[in-house]
């Protein structure tokens, strides 16, 4: 009984101290309520701020790689604008000088056409309606207005390139020459510009030209059966050999 009592007068005590300082500590615990609303206010500011920095930081980096990459652009696009403007400068010295080069090409063509007219009447008197029926197509080309300075020195330079391959080669063709007043047909042989040799169609008669009085001489019966195989050797009816024929030309061949 008498423990009973003394828990119903703590009880008591307790009850009117609670009740006595109830008043003093109930402010103390609204603050502690606030100051823990205020820091979490304060957290929720500061994660704000971390997230919104680190989104400024990456978009920072964004713009930082593309600001670097439109330097490396720019730096490229510079070095081409400069390589188009060399190149620029090329096509107009370019220009100019093909605007020389194409006032020089008629008389350049000119004088090499004149030049190979000249050779042609220098030169052994072989196919000689071919040859200057050439020059006449080639000169015709080059009085032509509408015919392009072009085309006439491309005209020239392949009569001028037949010309020379006329050098490289062994020729046989039929014609007709005068001997003593009379005009007599046969062979003609032609080895380059060294030799050209007349043999009658009876094998008969052979003649040399002598380039240096530009007339044809007889030549004896030694040179008729090397003249024979000459024409048969570049009539193809026989292999290549050594021939034995007259030089006369070969001096006067410049």
């Amino acid at each position: 009984m008498e423990r009973l009592c003394k828990i119903i007068f703590l009880s008591a005590v307790l009850f009117n101290t609670a009740f006595v300082y109830g008043d003093q500590i109930q402010p103390l615990l609204d603050v502690g309520e606030e100051r823990q609303a205020a820091e979490k206010t304060s957290q929720m500011k500061i994660d704000q701020m971390d997230d919104d920095t680190s989104q400024i930081v990456s978009e920072y980096k964004t713009v930082s790689k593309q600001i670097e990459g439109l330097r490396v652009y720019n730096a490229q696009m510079r070095q081409q604008i400069q390589r188009q403007e060399e190149r620029l400068k090329e096509i107009d010295k370019t220009m100019k000088e093909a605007q020389v080069m194409q006032r020089q090409i008629p008389p350049f063509t000119r004088r090499m056409l004149s030049g190979v007219e000249r050779s042609i009447e220098l030169d052994l008197p072989f196919h000689l309606a071919e040859r200057k029926e050439r020059m006449a197509f080639a000169k015709a080309a080059l009085d032509n207005p509408t015919v392009s300075p072009a085309e006439g020195l491309r005209q020239v330079l392949e009569a001028f390139n037949v010309e020379a391959e006329y050098g490289r080669k062994i020729d046989a063709y039929k014609d007709s020459i005068m001997i003593n007043g009379e005009l007599r047909e046969g062979n003609i042989l032609r080895v380059g510009r060294l030799a050209m040799v007349f043999q009658t169609a009876d094998e008969a008669q052979t003649h040399a030209w002598n380039n240096t009085t530009r007339s044809w001489e007889e030549l004896d019966n030694s040179y008729r059966n090397p003249t024979r195989k000459g024409l048969r050797i570049a009539n193809k009816l026989a292999t290549v050999d050594l021939m034995e024929l007259p030089l006369p030309a070969a001096t006067e061949v410049n």
